[in-house]
C-alpha cells in the first residue's frame, strides 16, 4: 500500500532545517520504510524549504507512524502540521 506523509514547517524554522539536513539523510539512507519519492516541499518561487513530502510504500499505518516519529526533524518538532493519508496510485 503507498501513503503520503505532508509535512509543513513551523515559521522561522529555516535555520533548524538547515541544520539537521544531514542528520535527516542519513537517518533516510538507513531505509526505514520504503520510500517511493520524498522531498522538501518549497515556497511559490523556489526558494524556500516550507515542509518535507514522503511517499511510501507500507502494510500499516502504524509502520508509516514509526518511520515518521523515528525521522530526526520529528524529534526536533520542526513539522508544525503532520497529515498521513493512504494513497491509491492509479498511474505511474
Amino acid at each position: 500500500m503507498h501513503w503520503i506523509i505532508y509535512c509543513t514547517d513551523k515559521p522561522d524554522t529555516q535555520a533548524l532545517r538547515e541544520a539537521n539536513t544531514a542528520k535527516h539523510r542519513a537517518y533516510l539512507e538507513t531505509k526505514p520504510i520504503h520510500l517511493v519519492t520524498s522531498g522538501p516541499l518549497m515556497d511559490d518561487a523556489g526558494e524556500r524549504k516550507i515542509g518535507s513530502f514522503f511517499l511510501v510504500e507500507a502494510q500499516t499505518r502504524e509502520e508509516v507512524e514509526t518511520f515518521n516519529r523515528n525521522d530526526p526533524l520529528f524529534a526536533l518538532d520542526l513539522w508544525g502540521e503532520i497529515r498521513i493519508h493512504r494513497f491509491h496510485r492509479r498511474v505511474g
